[in-house]
This record gives C-alpha cells, sequence and structure tokens, in this order.
C-alpha cells in the first residue's frame, strides 16, 4: 500500500448508552477525539451520531454524520459513517466513543500494518483478545453485516504492548477507568 492512499478514522458514538444513564459520548468523545488528532494518518474524521446529539468541540477535520438507522444495529452505524468518504478514501480505523483510553500508538499501528497490505480486516488484539480500533479496507465496506464489523473475520494485530481502549457501558465502568 501506497502512503499517498487517504485513510480517514470513522468513529462509532450512535447508540443510546441505557446501560450508561445519560449520552455517554459527550462525556468519552472528547479523549478519543485527543487519540484521534494525535495520528496524523487521517485525511478525515467522521464521527456517527444517532440517539443523542453530539455536542463537543470538534477538531478541523471531524465532523458528524446522523445515523437515521442507528436503532437497526452497529452495522447500521457503521455503515454511515463510511457512506461520506470520498473516492480517495481507500481504508477507514474505526473506533468506538466508548473507549477513551484509546492508545494513539494503536491507530498508527493498525494504520502502519494496513499500508504494509497485511489485510484487509484488521482487528487490534490485548492479550489475544479482540478490540479496537479496528482498520477495514474498501473493498469489504459494501459487506459490513448487521451486526457491524465484529462480525468480518480479522486478522489480529497484537497491541497488548499499549494500553487497551476501555469499555464504558455503565458509569461504574468509567470511574473503573479512573474518570477517562
Amino acid at each position: 500500500m501506497s502512503d499517498a492512499e487517504a485513510v480517514a478514522a470513522v468513529v462509532l458514538a450512535a447508540g443510546a448508552a441505557t446501560r450508561f444513564g445519560s449520552p455517554k459520548q459527550n462525556i468519552l468523545l472528547p479523549a478519543v477525539l485527543e487519540s484521534i488528532e494525535a495520528v496524523e494518518a487521517f485525511a478525515e474524521v467522521v464521527i456517527v451520531a444517532g440517539a443523542h446529539p453530539i455536542d463537543v468541540t470538534l477538531p478541523p477535520r471531524a465532523r458528524i454524520v446522523q445515523c437515521a438507522d442507528w436503532q437497526r444495529g452497529p452495522g447500521a452505524s457503521l455503515r454511515c459513517g463510511l457512506s461520506p468518504l470520498g473516492a480517495e478514501t481507500q481504508a477507514a480505523a474505526v473506533v468506538l466513543a466508548d473507549g477513551p483510553r484509546l492508545d494513539p500508538r494503536a491507530i498508527a499501528r493498525m494504520v502502519d500494518v494496513w499500508r504494509q497490505g497485511q489485510g484487509s480486516v484488521l482487528a487490534a488484539s490485548y492479550d489475544g483478545e479482540r478490540s479496537h480500533p479496528v482498520v477495514l479496507a474498501r473493498s469489504v465496506w459494501a459487506r459490513i453485516p448487521e451486526g457491524g464489523g465484529r462480525e468480518l473475520a480479522a486478522r489480529l494485530i497484537d497491541c497488548s504492548d499499549l494500553r487497551e481502549p476501555g469499555d464504558v457501558d455503565t458509569e461504574e465502568d468509567l470511574a473503573g477507568l479512573g474518570g477517562n
């Protein structure tokens, strides 16, 4: 893969956050965006909104896309995030808004591995467990299943030496991460 091939970041932030009890996206998204901004690989950043409006300061390369079908699940949200990306974009690094400890080095590693031509679906793994970020080559975008990218077979890229992104579903999860 050539370094000239554009890569975008897609942040999934469309869920209802029912277990959290309030729009966690607005609490957690700034930390995720900070990690994305630390990586210079992205031509653009798309944040997928759905159940709740996104009310955070966006970095210059970022825009919000409203997903009318967010209730259909992660596949619909992911397709909403991929659909506005231009033809020059050949891959997307997909991250979750509820992973506030996302390590920028994990994002950079995943993009680098994709650019080396080592797969069309790549997922970071921590101690053998599949997680995020995920990189999806344009060639797989048309076959995103309803369950989202997790249902696509992926080559796991070990990121165990880096900070895991976290998975904040409840206020207790957030407290367990030390607030971010």
